[in-house]
């Protein structure tokens, strides 16, 4: 593992805030490199749908993590936070500025402090789970959940499905509630580090304005023809790629169940929906030091370089 004096760069924030932006700009000036922390960014069957970075800005400076996975993978927080872990110390190793940046809260969290320590959940009992889903339907999941972990079941919504998938896979496999297992292991972090962290939190009505027209932008650049590829890998529909802001939408005007308009505007209420979470999730769970209250622009870089730099020379 790095030595505990390593830096770290964590840029967050909403979808659509500009946090690539900010991250090429000072990986350019301080010899970084940018590592994905996006759930979705990681794979590589979802170039467009997920904005990740251009192959020209790719060719800028080194980026890490990003359409490293085959769709037909369920990326975890914890896989994810150990691959995160290895690029970090070779970039320290290397004498580079590690910068992790995206909107993954939960990705976020598993590297800078760490997940409850969980056994590892049996190929049987995954199967199981999902069988049950795609046959019987989540439904009928979520209520045998609610048989096996009351408790569990009530914090999740009924249309949570990654969250009871998760929750019910536990409970079927070691006995134990999940919430038990969070409650009874103690985190720890991947990384020994200090981090400096910049959350972009951006005014609402601007950040909407963003997603609604970034998807148009996606659009233009082939977003149908991205989600007609991935449908015809007749991948499990429970997959996290499958269901990837727009997949959904777009999937069902192609194979006729929505005239296109429709599932354009499906889609961007998605966006912003999701976009609100994550800023709710921001405030309350991620210890800033410092905010940017607008998205990014030149003008933000040039207000904030200054003080990232300072943090990295006052803390080598």
């Amino acid at each position: 593992m790095p030595d505990p004096d390593v830096q770290i760069l964590v840029i967050a924030g909403p979808t659509a805030s500009g946090k690539s932006g900010l991250a090429l700009g000072v990986a350019e000036e301080l010899n970084g490199v940018v590592i994905n922390a996006d759930s979705m960014q990681v794979y590589s069957d979802l170039n467009i749908l997920t904005a990740r970075p251009s192959a020209a800005d790719e060719a800028r400076v080194p980026h890490k993590l990003y359409g490293y996975l085959n769709g037909e993978t369920a990326c975890t927080a914890a896989a994810w936070a150990a691959d995160a872990a290895k690029e970090i110390e070779a970039a320290a190793a290397a004498n580079q500025l590690p910068i992790v940046v995206g909107g993954t809260g939960l990705y976020l969290r598993a590297l800078m402090e760490g997940l409850a320590d969980i056994p590892e959940i049996p190929p049987e009992v995954r199967q199981t789970a999902r069988r049950m889903r795609i046959e019987e339907g989540n439904d009928t999941l979520y209520a045998s959940l609610k048989d096996k972990d009351p408790v569990g079941a009530a914090k999740l919504k009924p249309s949570d499905r990654q969250r009871i998938l998760r929750a019910w896979e536990v409970v079927e496999a070691t006995g134990t509630p999940l919430h038990e297992w969070q409650e009874r292991t103690q985190a720890k972090p991947l990384i020994d580090a200090r981090y400096m962290r910049v959350l972009f939190q951006p005014e609402r009505a601007a950040l909407y304005a963003a997603c609604n027209s970034r998807f148009e932008a996606m659009l233009d650049a082939g977003a149908l023809d991205e989600v007609a590829t991935l449908i015809a890998r007749k991948l499990d529909p429970a997959l996290p790629v499958m269901r990837a802001l727009g997949v959904p939408e777009l999937a069902a005007h192609l194979v006729g169940k929505s005239r296109r308009e429709d599932a354009v505007t499906k889609a961007q209420q998605h966006t912003r929906n999701y976009a609100k979470r994550q800023m709710t999730w921001f405030r309350g769970q991620f210890n800033a030091s410092e905010k940017i209250n607008t998205q990014y622009t030149e003008s933000i870089f040039n207000e904030i370089f200054p003080k990232i730099r300072q943090y990295i020379l006052t803390s080598a």
